[in-house]
């Protein structure tokens, strides 16, 4: 009797499941961990005309990672390069320094 049921075919709903689909999958970044120097003269040259400079927005323009991001912040703000306008412990945002400062 225990024949009987296993070889029976298992038909209707459960015969069939839903396949969900796995969503996108973002391609990892591969950013630079080390400062060369075309990334160091993009970062004095294109930096300090960005009207709005954070860590974040370094690393998605220049392809760096955050540390780099970091230092490259601390850096132009050393030379006055940059001026601050937000000082928070998760997000430093930076601006332009213009000709009246």
């Amino acid at each position: 009797m225990a024949k009987a049921k296993a070889a029976a075919p298992s038909g209707g709903k459960a015969a069939k499941k839903k396949k969900w689909s796995k969503g996108k999958v973002k391609d990892k970044a591969v950013h630079a961990v080390t400062l060369d120097k075309p990334t160091y003269d993009r970062i004095l040259k294109e930096v300090p005309t960005f009207k709005f400079i954070s860590q974040s927005i370094l690393i998605e323009r220049l392809k760096i990672n955050g540390s780099l991001a970091r230092v490259a912040i601390r850096h132009l703000k050393k030379e006055n390069l940059i001026k601050p306008i937000v000082h928070h412990s998760a997000q430093l945002i930076y601006t332009r320094v213009t000709s009246s400062d």
